[in-house]
């Protein structure tokens, strides 16, 4: 029997009112929104910030790093708040923090503020995200979950893809005089008015076994991840010096500690910070991983990406625009095909999408080989669209049927460990992008050289995607009703 309750009143899964549903489904999708493009958003205004704050090289690389990181390490204790406390009330907390600390990064006048609130911004995020799946979760059920469940991966392509090009975008028109503060300062109207329409609309749930916090283990799990994050996120652009290495090493025996003490606590009370019975059932436990993979191809590839459309072809930002446009576009595609058939074919659905996108990328390989630098712009970025829409399968599909093996009662904690393997994969492909692309074509290298090293690097992306595929057995047959 459920021990998860609704507490503000309204019926539960499929039985409330389709207008406050759709409504619910909304304000949470926007909230995700603005996460995902706060991700990205900052990476193409660094340039106007650097000139503008005077910032260092240094303090230029903390300012996309600091909401990584601290978005990274508080994950799982966000959602397991929620599952505590109630997923609305962290919701709306965390929805109002970086709505405050957007306003903070838009009035900075130099790094150091910038940086504190771009820490601050991805510790709310952290607190806001886990409640989005979660809240999903409850609150459909069947085909009807699983079409949420597709929306929600076509806001992550959406939001990942279109944040440099928004960026670009705001940056270049100076509105108002603001230079690049508008990137931080639109988030004001959108989350004072998710919040507004979250008091309204949200329907309130919490694990009413829930008993307390467990905060050795929030140490333990932050410590952990932290020091495996950090030297991810700096050990490549310091060429991996001996003590990067020996953080990651002494990270993945601080999460051993942890794993050791989660059982414990959850033996003598129950009030575990991480219901460690979600790793018994395969399908959570094989999602998991194919998300940390999914992350890890998403974080290697549209780096390396990126720089070979304009370093190694040599577009210009604006010029490379329409190329993110056309992974946003196949993202969507897929994604909304993922939400209409999951329900039925279940696993196929994201193995199809790393198929499409392995096979794509092969196709893309010979023209890379075939043209080289003469590749025409036509040729580099109408793949890009089948690689999107793969990506849609991949991301739609993933969260609908790992999160959907998953009682209500523990939402929280498995969206939260969910978006956690989604942030980690990724700081682990960036790291990756160190060994197989800048290898070949160091910082400053221009031409055949990133054209080179980019098909090289694709074959370890392909390689990747293979593993995730055969991850993806884990997945159930069928989706869970």
């Amino acid at each position: 029997m459920s021990t998860d309750t609704h507490t503000s009143g309204r019926p539960r899964a499929g039985a409330g009112p389709g207008r406050a549903r759709t409504i619910t489904l909304v304000v949470v999708l926007i909230a995700e929104l603005m996460n995902a493009l706060d991700g990205s958003i900052v990476y193409t205004a660094l340039p106007s910030i650097q000139a503008d704050t005077g910032a260092s090289s240094a303090a230029l690389q903390w300012i996309p790093a600091a909401y990584t990181l601290t978005f990274a390490l508080a994950l799982i204790t966000g959602g397991r708040l929620g599952d505590l406390c109630g997923r609305k009330r962290i919701f709306l907390v965390g929805t109002g923090v970086f709505t405050l600390a957007s306003l903070l990064c838009g009035v900075a006048t130099g790094p150091e503020l910038l940086i504190a609130a771009r820490a601050v911004q991805g510790a709310a995020a952290a607190a806001m995200v886990p409640q989005v799946l979660a809240t999903i979760h409850v609150t459909f059920d069947g085909e009807s979950r699983a079409k949420a469940f597709g929306l929600y991966g076509m806001i992550m392509s959406l939001g990942g893809v279109l944040g440099p090009v928004l960026g670009a975008a705001l940056t270049s028109a100076d509105l108002f005089g603001l230079d690049w503060r508008p990137i931080f300062l639109i988030n004001l109207p959108i989350g004072l008015a998710t919040v507004l329409l979250g008091l309204r609309f949200l329907p309130e749930s919490r694990d009413r076994q829930a008993r307390r916090l467990d905060p050795l283990g929030m140490v333990l799990s932050s410590a952990g991840l932290l020091l495996i994050a950090y030297p991810l996120t700096v050990g490549g652009e310091r060429h991996w010096p001996a003590w990067s290495l020996a953080m990651a090493a002494a990270g993945v025996l601080v999460l051993a500690v942890f794993v050791a003490q989660q059982r414990a606590k959850t033996a003598k009370d129950g009030s575990a910070l991480v219901a460690l019975s979600l790793f018994q059932g395969k399908a959570f436990t094989g999602g998991l991983a194919a998300q940390l993979v999914f992350g890890l191809v998403s974080g290697v590839f549209l780096l390396t990406w990126t720089l070979f459309m304009q370093e190694g072809l040599g577009f210009s930002p604006a010029e490379f625009a329409p190329g993110s446009i056309a992974v946003s576009i196949g993202g969507m595609a897929g994604a909304m095909l993922a939400s209409k058939v999951t329900a039925r074919q279940a696993r196929r659905v994201p193995q199809a999408g790393a198929v499409l996108v392995a096979v794509t990328l092969v196709g893309y390989h010979l023209l890379i080989t075939a043209q080289g630098t003469a590749l025409p712009f036509a040729a580099a970025v109408a793949p890009m669209i089948l690689f999107g829409a793969g990506f849609g399968l991949i991301g739609a599909g993933l969260a609908g049927l790992t999160l959907g093996q998953v009682g209500h009662e523990d939402a929280g904690s498995a969206s939260g460990l969910f978006n956690t393997a989604m942030q980690l994969g990724t700081a682990l492909g960036i790291a990756l992008a160190s060994v197989v692309f800048f290898t070949h074509a160091p910082a400053g290298s221009h031409g055949a050289t990133v054209t080179g090293a980019f098909a090289g690097t694709v074959w370890y992306v392909t390689g990747a995607l293979a593993v995730m595929w055969g991850l993806m057995f884990l997945l159930p047959r069928r989706a869970r009703g």
